[in-house]
């Protein structure tokens, strides 16, 4: 039998110079993807590694995600269409998986796009609680993808999705309402993360409870009270009130007062406010704002001082405080001015 015979030679609707065609054309697809990915897309990675757009580097990653199959399946599907006769339930089915993979492709490189750009724009701190948040979010978002993905496969292969939307609308509002103290605090999770009034570690006081944040989670925040206790808050809640951050704190304000007795001389009055003031002054930590003589108080002659501790740090301010009070009663009793205490003097006449 002759070549031009054997080539002529009909098997399913198809000669085989045809199956000899659509295979060369196949096997030179993926020499080609194949050189492209080995070679090219080396070079080309080298280069966008000093490139400065996203684009590029989203670009990038995303080809050389996708898998060798990927190029196994183009390669194969254009060389059928092309020189393959075939049913036409077959190219119908061969459709169907071409537009399923490029939906599928088309997602990964979403994906790609919002692994790379929600922590480059979002996640300005290392701090653990926010890449959590990132990490949940992303997730949602990939997640919705996917639906939009499944519905368009289903639009395109002839399925009515308006019904199909209108349902999951309806149940979607069910589930809101059935749900709705959990995405409160999902999304109240989310305004703690980007908004950040607090972070881990920061000591904050919020309605009648304070601590130190140890986590910021989906649905609560958790707290370390003074006493040693964890305090469990909604997320919802603590955003909803008040909230006291003293870690962002740069300096407190100090507002004190003390009396001495009715008998101290004027004399001595005088240079109280004067004494306290070089008291706070010597103190590394604070700065002195005023002192004054500032009532007559049932009992005693009262001064009021104001002061700044130039820290945030409770531990320090109480140091502080401690040395001023120390000294501010030591250098009274040199100067033999006696502090007041509670009393009542009563006359009697006869």
């Amino acid at each position: 039998m002759e070549i031009d015979q054997i080539l002529n030679v009909v098997f399913l609707g198809n000669s085989v110079l045809n199956y000899i065609v659509f295979l060369s054309l196949f096997f030179l697809f993926l020499i080609l993807f194949k050189i492209f990915q080995e070679i090219i897309l080396v070079k080309i990675s080298k280069i966008s590694e000093k490139a400065k757009t996203d684009f590029d580097k989203i670009l990038i990653r995303t080809i050389k995600g996708i898998k060798f199959s990927f190029y196994v399946f183009i390669s194969f599907y254009f060389s059928f269409k092309l020189f393959i006769y075939a049913n036409s339930i077959i190219f119908h089915i061969l459709d169907g998986a071409f537009l399923i993979i490029i939906v599928y492709q088309a997602v990964l490189v979403s994906h790609v796009a919002i692994d790379y750009l929600l922590p480059k724009y979002f996640l300005k701190e290392k701090d653990e609680g926010t890449k959590h948040a990132i990490t949940n979010i992303a997730k949602l978002l990939k997640g919705l993808l996917y639906v939009f993905g499944i519905l368009l496969i289903f639009s395109n292969f002839g399925i009515n999705i308006t019904s199909l939307i209108a349902g999951l609308g309806i149940g979607g509002i069910a589930i809101a309402i059935a749900a709705q103290n959990i995405l409160s605090d999902l999304f109240s999770s989310f305004a703690i993360h980007f908004d950040r009034p607090f972070t881990v570690g920061d000591f904050i006081i919020t309605g009648t409870h304070m601590g130190v944040v140890q986590k910021i989670g989906i649905k609560t925040t958790r707290l370390r009270a003074l006493q040693g206790e964890e305090i469990v808050i909604s997320n919802h809640e603590l955003i909803s009130s008040r909230i006291q951050n003293f870690k962002k704190m740069k300096e407190r304000r100090v507002v004190f007062k003390f009396g001495v007795e009715y008998a101290t001389p004027t004399k001595s009055l005088k240079i109280i406010p004067k004494i306290v003031e070089e008291i706070i002054k010597k103190e590394k930590l604070s700065k002195f704002d005023r002192a004054h003589f500032a009532e007559f108080s049932d009992s005693s002659l009262l001064f009021e001082i104001v002061y700044y501790i130039l820290s945030g740090d409770y531990n320090e301010f109480m140091n502080t405080h401690q040395s001023i009070l120390l000294q501010i009663k030591e250098k009274l009793e040199k100067e033999k001015v006696k502090m007041a205490f509670p009393s009542q003097t009563i006359y009697l006449k006869k």
